[in-house]
């Protein structure tokens, strides 16, 4: 699982690892002193794409943004001021819960005195990791910022209780979804009006782990068709992939046009259409 890779290069590992600590531990590291203070810091209006579609490899880039509230005390235009914004599955504050941050950290701009709009992404590697199947589905926002007031972060002697820190969960969510994929072969072409088109083709889906397509099977998929010269589809049966995700499907020959395979998607798997195969109707 990815962690904070980006805010580690900015503010040193040594000082997130500590804040991440329960307090009590935080001081025992290196040679510190301290504990951070809860910084005067609050997010609201967070808003993320109501889904996202990753595949095995490709990296995916969710943009996002969100409303950070301070207090005069804070001087979000510090160099030494951060923030960002990631996703979690699980239970907000449990170490155990994955996690998913961005390799930059957020850019904010002053709305008011005490109020910013921030703009960031959280960036998801499927080639190195970052998700296992089991966590496809609903994953919740959150935002984090820390302030070292003038402290160099790498320091061996960070004095932890000039450092402000606020985290913050339940700021909204986002499917993440396995990306899904759909072929379509239609023929005989050309046929004669009134006989059978025969449709195959194959559903698959990412499996985050092994960063392979495999099939999925025992899911509806539709079998639908355009009238050449129009361009809407309509469905004229549902049939299911089989244990390979193979999918068959038969419809009559009465007008030139294009044959597709539709599926709706699940709670953990993307939607997907094949592209329209043409068939010339004699």
């Amino acid at each position: 699982m990815r962690t904070r890779a980006t805010v580690a290069a900015a503010v040193g590992a040594l000082a997130f690892s500590a804040l991440r600590m329960p307090a009590a531990h935080a001081a025992d590291s290196a040679a510190t002193s301290g504990t951070p203070y809860t910084m005067d810091v609050s997010f609201s209006n967070f808003k993320v794409a109501k889904s996202v579609k990753v595949g095995t490899s490709a990296v995916v880039a969710v943009p996002v943004s969100y409303t950070l509230t301070h207090g005069s005390g804070v001087d979000i235009t510090a160099d030494d001021f951060y923030t960002e914004p990631f996703l979690y599955r699980g239970t907000f504050g449990d170490d155990s819960t994955p996690q998913l941050f961005g390799e930059d950290l957020a850019t904010c701009t002053a709305t008011s005195s005490t109020t910013a709009t921030c703009k960031g992404a959280i960036d998801i590697h499927p080639a190195d990791g970052d998700l296992l199947n089991s966590q496809a589905g609903v994953w919740k926002a959150g935002a984090d910022a820390i302030a070292f007031n003038g402290q160099d972060p790498a320091s061996d002697s960070l004095d932890y209780g000039k450092v402000g820190y606020k985290e913050q969960g339940g700021l909204g969510s986002t499917s993440v979804l396995r990306l899904a994929k759909l072929i379509v072969n239609a023929g005989p072409e050309p046929v004669t009006k009134g006989r059978t088109v025969t449709s195959t083709g194959k559903l698959t889906r990412a499996d985050w782990q092994s960063h392979t397509y495999k099939g999925f099977a025992k899911q509806p998929v539709k079998l639908q068709f355009r009238k050449a010269g129009t361009s809407t589809y309509t469905t004229i049966k549902t049939v299911y992939s089989d244990a390979y995700g193979n999918v068959k499907a038969t419809g009559t020959a009465t007008y030139d046009g294009y044959w597709r395979l539709s599926f709706a998607g699940t709670t953990t798997t993307a939607s997907v259409s094949a592209t329209g195969d043409y068939v010339d109707v004699k």
